[in-house]
């Protein structure tokens, strides 16, 4: 219909950590995909890549069955060996045509990711789109595709409650500590230095928090992810003896023990009897019941904030019925834009068409006639064929788009 098709690596049919590997540096997209565009006859062609899936969308005339996908990743990764190729094939799904465009819909709008209603999908897919843009790598069907993906998405997004509550314990955090007033020059002590710890960190440095700490076992993590914050790494064993001060903890290491004990955490906050914020993302805790005991300390705990995403992501599947119907509805105008575009393309000839005939008439059938009138006549019979040439252009454009509309509502 559309010739629109999909190759999808998602996190439904692959491991998280197996996707990376499919992931292109944006430096090399306009020697690979420029390549693989001209070496597999393809029309156009946008790449989309996040955390959790990799997506090739296309526009051809060709099948894309197994054999086409599997030429198809052997040529984007040349490296990859033809057996690892056939084990992604297996696992990759192929969309085409309208389930091709339901699928982008449900992906932009968040209804396939990973963590349902996160409005990041629909910056990503906008940029991978004008990226490919301006590698000449998209041409009119994808420009309508990602036009009326992206109004989709945002009706979701503005008319559903899907992205309105937070959802991963990161956000939950971060909206505890705003709402303990914690300032942009906070001291943040940051203890681990591993997925969880190096993502929120890095979210509050995203939003505006400028002292950070690092303490990690491995001083060389500690040391990578400092610098991201531009802040000071430390071995996990000079916590003991940290004596600069502060005013936030976040803590999440893998230890069985407890990390911030009654002795380091007094050794930590030293004279300062000032009550502090203690963000504990660890399985089992980080910090030791007994500094509680003996301290004032806001603690944002790992458990209570579990318990508001698992909350929140069933308020979000509540939403899945609203949302899929607004879909449902951009399907049926994307339908309408399509055909009506074909109709616009169909017609662009139409104007030179108009004006051939125009130069033919005046210029050779009716051109002694034409010697004939006066100045006045002449610039009355100019206007006339002007605005002919006016109505015979829109008139079938628009008897064409009402003839779409018509059938479509019957």
């Amino acid at each position: 219909m559309y010739r629109f098709k999909t190759i999808a690596v998602t996190h439904k049919n692959f491991d998280i950590s197996d996707i990376g590997k499919f992931h292109i540096d944006e430096k090399e997209w306009k020697n690979r995909l420029c390549d693989l565009k001209t070496k597999m006859g393809i029309d156009e062609l946008m790449f989309l890549s996040t955390c959790n899936r990799v997506e090739f969308l296309l526009n051809t005339s060709q099948s894309v069955d197994k054999n086409f996908a599997k030429k198809f990743i052997l040529s984007v990764y040349p490296e990859m060996k033809s057996e690892d190729a056939e084990k992604t094939i297996f696992s990759a799904i192929i969309f085409e045509n309208e389930e091709a465009l339901n699928h982008l819909f449900n992906v932009a709008s968040s209804l396939d990711s990973l963590v349902v209603g996160e409005r990041e999908i629909i910056t990503q897919v906008r940029n991978a789109y004008e990226l490919c843009h301006k590698l000449n790598l998209t041409g009119d069907l994808l420009r309508l595709v990602i036009q009326k993906t992206i109004e989709c998405a945002k009706e979701v997004y503005t008319k559903t409650n899907i992205a309105n509550k937070p959802v991963s314990v990161v956000s939950l955090a971060y909206r505890k500590l705003k709402e303990l007033h914690v300032k942009p020059d906070a001291c943040f002590l940051i203890i681990g230095a591993g997925a969880t710890a190096s993502l929120m960190s890095k979210y509050l440095k995203k939003h505006g928090i400028t002292k950070f700490a690092v303490f990690n076992r491995t001083l060389e993590h500690a040391q990578k992810l400092a610098n991201e914050l531009d802040g000071k790494a430390f071995s996990l064993d000079d916590l003991k003896n940290y004596k600069n001060g502060f005013d936030v903890i976040v803590s999440c290491t893998g230890a069985s023990n407890p990390i911030i004990t009654k002795e380091i955490y007094s050794s930590l906050v030293g004279n300062d009897m000032s009550k502090k914020i203690v963000v504990d993302l660890a399985v089992p805790n980080d910090l030791d019941e007994e500094v509680l005991k003996q301290y004032d300390v806001n603690l944002i705990a790992i458990n209570n904030l579990k318990t508001i995403a698992e909350q929140n992501l069933r308020e979000r599947q509540k939403e899945m019925d609203a949302c899929k119907k607004i879909i449902s509805h951009h399907i049926s105008e994307f339908h309408q834009l399509f055909k009506a575009r074909k109709v616009e393309i169909a017609m662009s000839d139409v104007p030179k068409k108009v004006k051939e005939i125009y130069d033919t008439a005046v210029n050779e059938v009716f051109v002694k006639d034409i010697e004939k009138l006066d100045a006045q006549s002449k610039e009355t019979f100019d206007k006339v064929i002007a605005y002919l040439e006016k109505k015979y252009i829109s008139m079938p454009m628009k008897m064409a788009k009402e003839i779409l509309i018509d059938e479509s509502s019957r």
